[in-house]
């Protein structure tokens, strides 16, 4: 059973800028009452705090941790490399290639360093992922979980032409 009085759901990201994407994810959270907490952690500007975040997470209680990053965007395969904890990475959208430079900093893992990876700018199916991988221990939201779902399923139903 998951304990919900502490944060179980770490949402990192390099810096403010990315709080608009990122701030989706803790929405979700919020939705579905599973507590979690939020971070700017740069892994270029305060790579100190980068390693003391990541290798201290487990012990805390995290669970997972969304990390996003946009740019060069170490930050969640850096994250990744100092925790066996997952690790669901977000590419966040940048004005000079749109998040492909993102996308690719992130899904191009070395071996044994894994991160999941989203869509660009996708911390909104990040935080589902993270509720997929929470919910494998957690019957009560794996309830939740399945009553979203097919309530995504409905919707969809209800909309045809």
């Amino acid at each position: 059973m998951v304990n919900f009085e502490m944060p179980i759901v770490s949402i990192i990201m390099g810096s403010r800028s990315d709080l608009e994407v990122m701030k989706e994810a803790k929405s979700i959270m919020d939705d579905f009452e599973i507590e979690s907490e939020m971070k700017i952690i740069s892994a270029h500007r305060t790579p100190e705090y980068m390693f003391e975040f990541a290798s201290g997470a487990k012990k805390r209680g995290i669970k997972v941790i969304i990390a996003g990053a946009g740019g060069s965007a170490h930050l969640p395969g850096m994250t990744a490399s100092m925790t066996s904890l997952p690790v669901i990475g977000v590419p966040i959208m940048t004005k000079s290639l749109k998040g492909m430079d993102s996308l690719l900093s992130i899904v191009q893992m070395p071996f044994g360093i894994p991160v999941a990876t989203v869509a660009i700018n996708g911390s909104k199916n990040a935080a589902i992922l993270a509720i997929r991988i929470l919910a494998l221990e957690d019957g009560k939201l794996a309830k939740k979980l399945n009553s979203f779902m097919e309530a995504q399923r409905k919707s969809v139903l209800e909309e045809r032409l």
